[in-house]
């Protein structure tokens, strides 16, 4: 499954509406913010069809995944959206994990957990409002909105960068930072990368991560940064991602990719967007000087013009 997809569910006194564009996306929020009634609101369309009042409008069908039969349900179907509510146990199981890898579906987690087995976007974390241009009206309209819109005050100069692994990165991260007098480590996995925070002083830190990947870690993340001001976040879709986008790989087909990668990522391939530009950076230098390695660094993105090229890149860092 691919694309981007608007979804409307209403009835005559409730109105969502919001997009999807990647295989998983979360809603969060606290009690009374409008997490149950939309699932009961797609429940109720789902079992009673119009007789149940609610309308809901998308180019592909929206139901609810639940019960003891989710398994059996998602196995044979392709091409749904479905929403998940965090009363089904299932939802932070390794079964269900492995159920959304090469899943042809979309999938809307509604959970306030931290769901460690999937790779989700911090992009795609949201929470719930409702909104005051239609205050007082007869019809409530629930807006969805991202939890983190914002990683810190960017551009920043920092004085040590944290990295989320040891491959590439982490290699291209070090280099430059050697010459420009920056402290660079790794954290070996972005399970290690809250810990990697412990005895931090007061110097400026920057967090460098695959943001297409780290969404079950920023909820501890981000409340660090916000006991700490001196920490702040990087977060591209991938250090692939920020090659391709640098200019160094030519093709009007990558640009195209860049600027829509929704219509082009099938679900069913690739669990995360940072899989699929890994793979694309790879494909497309494949057999050339260029040749990208995830696990070892060529020495020709460390060459200078290479070099300034990904930099000019990278908007969330001064160096």
């Amino acid at each position: 499954m691919k694309g981007k997809h608007r979804i409307v569910i209403q009835n005559n006194r409730l109105h969502y509406e919001f997009e999807i564009k990647r295989n998983i996306s979360i809603i969060q929020g606290d009690s009374a913010s409008g997490k149950t009634t939309l699932i009961n609101m797609l429940r109720q369309a789902e079992s009673l069809g119009v007789s149940s009042g609610v309308d809901v409008i998308c180019d592909v069908p929206c139901r609810v995944l639940e019960g003891r039969n989710w398994k059996l349900i998602l196995d044979h179907s392709a091409g749904n959206i479905f929403f998940i509510d965090e009363e089904n146990t299932f939802l932070n199981t390794e079964e269900f994990a492995v159920s959304v890898h090469g899943s042809d579906n979309y999938f809307v987690l509604i959970t306030r957990e931290n769901l460690y087995n999937l790779p989700y976007s911090v992009e795609e974390i949201y929470g719930l409002h409702t909104s005051g241009k239609y205050h007082d009206t007869r019809k409530v309209y629930q807006q969805i909105y991202q939890i983190y819109p914002h990683t810190g005050s960017i551009p920043i100069k920092p004085e040590r960068i944290i990295t989320e692994d040891s491959n590439a990165g982490y290699e291209f991260f070090k280099a430059v930072s050697e010459e420009r007098g920056i402290l660079c480590g790794n954290a070996a996995g972005k399970s290690n990368l809250f810990a990697a925070l412990d005895g931090i002083g007061t110097e400026e830190v920057c967090i460098v991560a695959d943001g297409a990947a780290i969404g079950s870690e920023m909820n501890r993340l981000y409340h660090q940064a916000m006991k700490n001001k001196n920490i702040h976040f990087y977060l591209p879709e991938s250090f692939e991602w920020i090659i391709l986008n640098s200019g160094l790989v030519d093709g009007k087909e990558l640009r195209d990719i860049l600027e829509k990668p929704e219509d082009y990522i099938d679900s069913r391939e690739f669990l995360s967007w940072e899989r699929y530009f890994a793979r694309l950076l790879i494909d497309k230098t494949e057999d050339s000087y260029m040749r990208y390695k995830k696990s070892r660094l060529n020495s020709f993105y460390l060459h200078e013009k290479s070099k300034e090229m990904i930099l000019e890149g990278i908007q969330g860092i001064k160096f």
